[in-house]
């Protein structure tokens, strides 16, 4: 099981991957939207916002201590979260195994999908 740090670390990994996509792409797929990851391992949901400027205003919380409802919410055990952001696991293929959960509009859900 990966740490609260680790899994923090990989968030911020995500974070610079969406920083590396130029600038123009990013402004064609990125709308705005409130994301949290749910840990479920570390019983942890980490809060943050997606922007043009990757993931900003991370925030970490118990699970269950209530918090504002996400545009975009991800479920996920802390090893998995840790081996997407390391490019060791599919984020596509995490999803269809059950693996990793999406809660999210269809809308954003093609977004994400062209941006990562």
């Amino acid at each position: 099981m990966a740490s609260i740090e680790e899994c923090r670390t990989a968030i911020d990994k995500v974070s610079d991957r969406i920083l590396e996509v130029d600038e123009e792409r990013r402004r064609k797929h990125i709308v705005e939207r409130t994301v949290s990851v749910k840990v479920s391992d570390l019983d942890t949901v980490f809060d943050m916002r997606l922007t043009l400027d990757g993931l900003v205003d991370v925030a970490q919380r118990p699970n269950g201590a209530g918090g504002p409802r996400a545009q975009v919410g991800i479920t996920a055990a802390s090893d998995d979260l840790v081996d997407m952001a390391e490019d060791r696991l599919d984020f596509s293929k995490a999803l269809l195994s059950g693996r990793v959960k999406l809660d999210a509009s269809f809308g954003d859900m093609m977004r994400l999908r062209k941006l990562l």
